[in-house]
């Protein structure tokens, strides 16, 4: 029968049909997710369930409870448990420049307000697996990756099976957590695939996937066959504190029986860590493990810690990556996607070339300009060569991760091809795509009426950092969006689906990859998200321009959803009359006005705004909108754009029906700024503005840019000018830098 064609199956046979490829796939599935020894090849496995998914579409009654469709991998009994990161396991700032580790160093030294030299440490960074090793009085107690940074998987049995990672420490504190990277030496890579060749089985594609496969392995006794190592390079959390500097506590980490680099050097100012750059990198080869470049961190710990955090950052630590590797390939064909704000984005259709160790058949080529061979100003850039179908490329992947395309092969170049013709209508719904002036994308004017820009507002909104809905992701939202039944085309449509569902005489269980228990679990997850945090609402909406932090900055600026959109409608007119007076400037005046702080863009438009005669009210709100703490003009444009937009604001309010909305946390309770508004101006001596900002944040206050009638107190050093005749005029509370330090250290 397995060798009949589906059209030819009567019902009993499909019947049957179903039952056997029920058994071998699930045999399939366990031998290969639960065992690590497949039993058929990939290409085997995939023309089984592809022959199952068409009978089941022929016959959908006959669909099994035990379909191979609804399943992702083999059963397990609870897979990996979640391990949450007391303290966050953050990523790294990158630098690809030299020029760039001057930077770094000049933004740690003035966030400092120091002149001197700083030490850094430099050690290389390992292409490998982020770890985080928990020790209780002296034993291993939970290991786990990073995840997201917040919560990871727990895969402490497995790491008991590594030589490298002891199970017991010697002298430890009580609590002990060690921070490090697992990885794969190219010896035991190639071996390892070897043996999975031998086998039969799939061989990873570079070492980095070899260890991430090997350590979230569901059979700890996998993970033991598998070589992992460990290099040891920071901490989480300590009952006793390691040492005063990085380095120190490197060597305490050794002292302990961790493996740590040889290579990590103690350097002093940007020229020191760029020489040990250029002699790690020169070693790269020979080294027998993956780095893809060095990373520089303040040695000085009493400094990583008044340099604090970004919100995914250190601001203390920078990876310097290496230069990418290069290779040839043919471009077969150039698409252009649209994305949720409407921004047209060719991608190159690449013959799949290795590029450092990982396949590559599609590569990123930014926007028309970047094809046609120069810069949005008409610079010229890969030597004004233009970018043709047909053509020999040299394909890189930018930071070892993003395919882009650095040089074209004229040489090689057919005759036949042609300067490609980037589209000026939208090639998902045909709108009109426009190019506004000064920006370097084209975008599509459908709105909320294109579906490619709805699907990808939608993507965001379920995304980890927006809504975060377990059991709704990219995949599920592209079913929806299509699904006539139970269809999701805007955000609220989401909170809908529960009752929409119950009502309906066609259900969402058992079918479309969704079983009793997936859609129980997909209601409670809707509900849970029925309670969102303001900021993370406001990113959601995916708004262009408004990223994590500037949904963070307004959130904290307004409080609630209510009162910045009250301020947003009122400062509408105000906008518009800003908007009037950047297009009817010179772009280059405008291009420079942009580049100085936003006190002085105020300034440029102030006259345009009063001659538009708006309201001094709605001058207040735009005023104090675009000097909200990491606003400025540019995203309070787009976010008053969104608002004004009638369909946009409907469908913004449809969602706002079903949620609660919780402020933002004030971070401390007791101090006494937590609450209350403040304004630093002039110089401050005994901090710099950057470290002042964060420690009062911290404290539970909220930093304005901007003095007005709601500033509870504002703290002035000299040559305070006009925020300090703003305090007086609105007679709100001034005073010194002595007094401020002394009000929150209690002195």
């Amino acid at each position: 029968m397995e060798d009949k064609q589906v059209a030819d199956l009567t019902e009993d046979e499909a019947r049957d049909e179903l039952a056997r490829l029920a058994l071998l796939l699930g045999e399939a599935n366990t031998a290969y997710h639960g065992q690590d020894a497949p039993v058929m090849t990939d290409a085997e496995y995939d023309v089984l369930k592809r022959r199952n998914t068409e009978i089941e579409v022929r016959f959908p009654a006959l669909k099994r409870a035990d379909s191979a469709s609804d399943q992702v991998g083999a059963a397990v009994s609870e897979g990996f448990g979640k391990i949450y990161h007391e303290i966050r396991m953050l990523s790294l700032e990158n630098a690809f420049e030299d020029t760039e580790i001057a930077d770094f160093d000049d933004r740690v030294r003035r966030y400092l307000g120091l002149t001197k030299a700083i030490f850094y440490t430099a050690e290389p960074k390992i292409d490998g697996l982020s770890l985080s090793l928990r020790y209780e009085n002296g034993m291993l107690k939970q290991a786990a990756t990073r995840g997201d940074g917040n919560i990871g998987e727990n895969v402490t049995e497995n790491v008991r099976t590594i030589t490298d990672i002891p199970k017991a420490l010697i002298g430890a504190p009580a609590i002990v957590e060690v921070r490090g990277e697992v990885y794969m030496s190219h010896v035991d890579f190639a071996a390892l695939n070897e043996r999975q060749a031998a086998a039969g089985d799939k061989t990873f594609a570079n070492p980095r996937n070899a260890a991430a496969g090997s350590l979230r392995q569901l059979d700890p006794t996998i993970t033991a066959r598998r070589p992992l190592r460990f290099f040891a390079y920071s901490w989480g959390v300590l009952s006793e504190f390691l040492s005063d500097t990085q380095m120190g506590a490197i060597d305490w980490l050794k002292s302990l029986g961790f493996q740590t680099n040889p290579l990590t050097k103690l350097c002093v100012g940007p020229e020191d860590m760029l020489a040990h750059y250029r002699s790690i990198k020169a070693q790269r080869a020979t080294l027998g493990y993956d780095i893809d470049g060095v990373v520089y961190k303040v040695n000085d710990l009493a400094l990583q810690s008044r340099l604090g955090f970004r919100s995914t950052t250190p601001r203390w630590a920078i990876a310097h990556k290496f230069p990418a590797e290069l290779a040839w390939t043919r471009l077969l064909a150039i698409d252009v996607q649209v994305g949720r704000t409407g921004a047209l984005s060719p991608v190159a259709r690449l013959h799949p070339v290795t590029v450092g160790g990982v396949v590559v058949s599609n590569a990123t080529l930014h926007n028309e300009d970047y094809i046609a061979g120069h810069d949005s100003n008409g610079n010229p850039i890969r030597d004004a060569k233009d970018i043709r179908i047909g053509d020999w490329v040299q394909v890189y992947r930018a930071g070892d991760v993003i395919p882009k395309i650095a040089d074209v092969d004229l040489a090689r170049r057919l005759p036949e091809a042609i300067p490609f013709s980037f589209p000026h209508l939208c090639p998902e719904c045909g709108s009109e795509a426009v190019r506004e002036e000064g920006d370097s994308v084209r975008r599509c004017t459908g709105g909320l009426i294109c579906p490619a820009q709805a699907i990808e507002r939608l993507k965001h909104f379920v995304s980890r950092g927006a809504f975060d809905i377990e059991g709704i992701g990219a995949k599920q939202i592209e079913m929806f969006f299509a699904d006539s039944a139970l269809p999701i085309r805007e955000p609220a449509d989401i909170f809908t689906l529960e009752s929409r569902d119950a009502a309906g005489l066609i259900r969402l269980k058992n079918r479309d990859g969704f079983g009793e228990k997936s859609v129980t679990n997909l209601w409670a997850a809707i509900r849970a998200r029925r309670t969102i945090s303001l900021a993370r609402l406001i990113f959601a909406l995916g708004l262009r321009h408004v990223g994590e932090v500037a949904a963070q900055d307004l959130s904290r600026h307004y409080q609630s959803w209510e009162a910045l959109c009250a301020a947003v409608d009122l400062a509408r007119p105000a906008a518009l009359a800003h908007r009037a007076a950047d297009e009817a400037e010179n772009a280059e005046r405008v291009a420079a006005a942009l580049e100085k702080r936003r006190a002085q863009i105020t300034l440029v438009h102030t006259a345009a705004i009063a001659a538009a005669n708006v309201p001094s009210d709605s001058a207040a709100a735009w005023h104090e909108l675009i000097t909200a703490d990491g606003i400025g003009p540019t995203l309070a444009l787009s976010l008053s754009d969104a608002l004004a937009n009638s369909e946009e604001r409907a469908s913004i309010d449809r969602l706002i029906a079903h949620l609660t909305i919780l402020p933002p946390e004030i971070r401390a309770t007791q101090s006494p700024v937590a609450g209350k508004t403040v304004v630093f101006t002039g110089s401050l001596e005994k901090m710099t503005r950057a470290e002042a900002k964060v420690r009062a944040e911290a404290l539970g206050a909220k930093v304005s840019g901007s003095v007005s009638a709601k500033t509870d107190l504002v703290i002035a050093g000299p040559g305070a000018g006009s925020k300090a005749k703003d305090a007086e005029r609105y007679g709100v509370e001034m005073i010194d830098e002595d007094a401020w330090l002394a009000l929150i250290t209690g002195a």
